[in-house]
């Protein structure tokens, strides 16, 4: 089976459509072996009261990449990844502008991916830094 990158990118942002990623604006821009990518824009809709990009809106972007990561080593007819553990270590803030999100995978079981996300701005300085383990189930 070879890899697919614009199948998988117009996959993701499909599945997105009416979620909290489309809420906040995230959108998947690059796919490779073993890694994916989204962007999402830093204004007041993912602001804390202090002007700040929100520490839950950078753990809800490294969840989604990371999540949808795992699609790709799974059959998605007959498996589902569930997110059940995400850590996240918030080291930049941001008050505007775009925050990219790659998740590149850690370890590759048959029932748990870790993945490690790496949050960064628009000049390439990390943001974020989380770590998040996928179960992987039959689909029901």
């Amino acid at each position: 089976m070879t890899f697919d990158k614009e199948k998988m990118l117009e996959l993701c942002n499909t599945w997105s459509e009416n979620t909290l990623m489309e809420t906040l604006e995230i959108k998947y821009i690059d796919a490779g072996e073993g890694f994916l990518t989204a962007s999402m824009p830093v204004n007041p809709r993912v602001h804390q009261p202090m002007g700040l990009l929100h520490g839950g809106a950078s753990v809800a972007l490294a969840e989604s990449v990371g999540s949808a990561a795992s699609m790709m080593f799974i059959n998605p007819e007959k498996q589902e990844a569930r997110g059940i553990e995400i850590s996240a270590n918030h080291l930049r803030s941001k008050r505007e502008g775009m925050v990219y999100a790659t998740a590149k995978i850690i370890h590759q079981g048959k029932s748990i991916h870790l993945w490690e996300i790496k949050i960064v701005d628009e000049a390439g300085k990390l943001v974020s830094l989380c770590k998040l383990s996928n179960m992987i189930l039959p689909r029901r």
